[in-house]
């Protein structure tokens, strides 16, 4: 896989993938952005695809982010911030990315308002939610979101664009109860019409659970391995 031929066909593959998923619930593909997760993926071979057609991506780490960012074929190119992130990194990110979709506490919902309310932008996020209740896991609880919802719709410098979440780990259709879950959620939350909460994006599904991601209701797949093969391991 290294060249924007290959990187066509592994789009159009996956595409028709989701669109088949989406079709099989009653809906359209069109409905379902597609992201490349673009954690440890050299910046040729990241524009490979967006050259082929990705027009969103997501980035992990800070650090490698800033690395690669210049190198980015970046008209069209709308990219997410989707890893752990830590409140002393927002200032670094503030000015680069379209979207921060791993706000996992008001602390860090506060320091992104701070810091983007200072450069007179406002970020899009989505609140990341901790489905399974996994100590091992950041995120809000289901139970937290009602009365956190409304503090960070408060703060300026922020719009909340939806909900975001990584089920337990799970074989075949195991992860779809909490996909389910989280689509209750966020249809709720939809219906209750709060001033800032947009719920526009619900982000569910990884490279070994897309299809059942899409057929409960998700709006965005974050797809890595893939698209791109294996991860090389970092030290």
């Amino acid at each position: 896989m290294e060249n924007i031929s290959d990187a066509g066909r592994i789009l159009r593959d996956i595409r028709g993938r989701i669109d088949r998923a989406a079709q099989a619930a009653g809906r359209s593909g069109g409905e379902v952005a597609l992201m490349a997760v673009t954690k440890t993926v050299p910046a040729e071979r990241v524009n490979q695809f967006i050259d082929s057609g990705v027009s969103l991506i997501g980035e992990n780490r800070v650090q490698e982010f800033l690395d690669k960012y210049d190198s980015y074929h970046k008209e069209g190119l709308k990219i997410a911030f989707i890893g752990h992130l830590q409140r002393n990194k927002v200032k670094y990110i503030a000015d680069k990315v379209d979207r921060i979709e791993s706000v996992d506490s008001l602390a860090l919902a506060e320091e992104i308002s701070r810091r983007c309310a200072a450069i007179g932008r406002r970020m899009d996020i989505l609140l990341e939610v901790n489905i399974g209740g996994e100590a091992s896991k950041s995120g809000f609880a289901k139970e937290e979101l009602e009365g956190v919802l409304p503090q960070i719709a408060a703060l300026p410098g922020v719009r909340i664009a939806g909900l975001m979440a990584i089920p337990p780990a799970a074989e075949g259709e195991g992860a779809a109860p909490y996909f389910r879950e989280m689509e209750k959620l966020f249809i709720d939350i939809k219906h209750k019409k709060l001033d800032n909460v947009f719920m526009e994006t619900l982000s569910l599904g990884m490279s070994g659970d897309f299809e059942t991601a899409v057929s409960c209701g998700s709006t965005q797949v974050r797809l890595g391995s893939i698209l791109f093969g294996e991860r090389k391991s970092q030290v």
